[in-house]
Order: C-alpha cells, then sequence, then structure tokens
C-alpha cells in the first residue's frame, strides 16, 4: 500500500489535460440526477468539488477491483496513473453545479 501512496503521490494531475479527457465521464457524470439501472438501480454522483485523492482512489479501486461496478471498473481499468490525476485535477477545480459538458 505504501508504494502505491507514494507513487500517487508522484503523479501530478493537470486541469486542462483532464478536461481534454473528461468525455470518458461526462456520459454519466455530467447528467443532473442521473441514475444507472445496471446492475442495479444507483444513483451516479456528480464528481465536480471531489477531493482529487478521493477521485484517484476511487478510481484505483474500481480498477483493481476492489469496487464492484462493472462499467467503472472497465472505465478505470483503461486509464493509466497520469489520465486519473488529471481527471481528478479538473474535476477538483469545480463545483457540483458547475462542470460542463465541454463536449457542447
Amino acid at each position: 500500500m505504501f508504494s502505491i501512496t507514494a507513487h500517487a503521490q508522484e503523479v501530478k494531475g493537470s486541469a486542462k489535460a483532464g478536461e481534454a479527457k473528461v468525455w470518458i465521464c461526462v456520459g454519466c457524470h455530467a447528467i443532473n440526477d442521473y441514475r444507472a439501472d445496471w446492475p442495479q438501480v444507483y444513483r451516479v454522483p456528480k464528481l465536480g468539488g471531489q477531493n482529487a485523492d478521493y477521485i484517484v482512489a476511487s478510481l484505483k479501486a474500481y480498477k483493481s477491483g476492489e469496487r464492484k461496478h462493472p462499467t467503472m471498473r472497465a472505465i478505470a481499468g483503461s486509464l493509466n496513473d497520469q489520465d486519473m490525476a488529471d481527471l481528478a485535477a479538473y474535476y477538483s477545480t469545480q463545483t457540483p453545479t458547475s462542470p460542463r459538458n465541454p463536449l457542447k
């Protein structure tokens, strides 16, 4: 666990780079009051304003299988440490109501 934490601290996220990568998240996390219904009814959280370390830890937990949502596990599995840090930096600079869909 210590080596994972130490490595995570070495990767510095860029909110600007994260904005270019956020397309993978907005399909669910940018929709007000969105609920996924597979594999169970699940309220999809807004990510704006979340702590960057929490976002990275969550993505790593999905990637490792510690968290079980299959869609998030697949998405997190496609991300490297830099991607996770960039996405976390982007969302941590937002507020729950400010993350706009940059694709619009």
